[in-house]
């Protein structure tokens, strides 16, 4: 899909397009955000071609094991459930831990949460290979039309972000009371 030139330029260290406060080389470039200090003049999501009616407009969370990513959508369900039509996908490595958790604590009806078990590393089923997430997320899209759905990866380092084609907007829970 097209992604606007406006909302982001490649950066590299070495050409000396920006600066860190560091000065060794990584030997990588990475995408520099306009605006990312103020959400207010940042570009709006990449959503003007997306069919909301295949998937809906989806929120993935993120963060390291423990952070409070499972909480935060337990939280977000239970003050948006009655505004709002939502859905859930979890992804845990071998268990349902995560997707017990909610059906147990009733964020949702328990047919609105899906549980992806990922069977490897959390980071590919967000960013590398997303097919299970977005067969998940069509599917439950399919049956109950929601305005939201929350995808929630399974807890991974600092460096994991959601593929741009899997979520439309992300948060990102970092715990810096432990």
């Amino acid at each position: 899909r097209e992604i606007p030139s406006s909302s982001f330029r490649i950066m590299s260290h070495d050409d000396g397009g920006h600066g860190h406060s560091h000065s060794h080389d990584h030997g990588h470039t990475h995408e520099h955000m306009e605006n990312a200090g103020s959400y207010d003049e940042r570009e709006p999501p990449l959503t003007t071609k997306r069919d909301f009616k295949q998937r809906a407009f989806t929120i993935g969370i993120g963060g390291p094991v423990g952070s409070g990513k499972t909480a935060l959508v337990l939280s977000m369900c239970r003050h948006l459930r009655d505004k709002y039509n939502l859905c859930v996908v979890t992804n845990d490595i071998f268990t349902k831990e995560d997707c017990d958790f909610l059906t147990r604590h009733e964020a949702l009806p328990a047919e609105r949460i899906s549980c992806l078990e990922t069977g490897g590393c959390p980071h590919a089923a967000i960013r590398e290979d997303i097919s299970g997430n977005v067969v998940k997320l069509e599917e439950l899209t399919s049956k109950f039309d929601p305005d939201f759905a929350f995808i929630e990866s399974g807890g991974d380092n600092l460096a994991a972000n959601f593929a741009r084609e899997l979520s439309d907007f992300t948060i990102y829970v970092v715990d810096v009371a432990g």
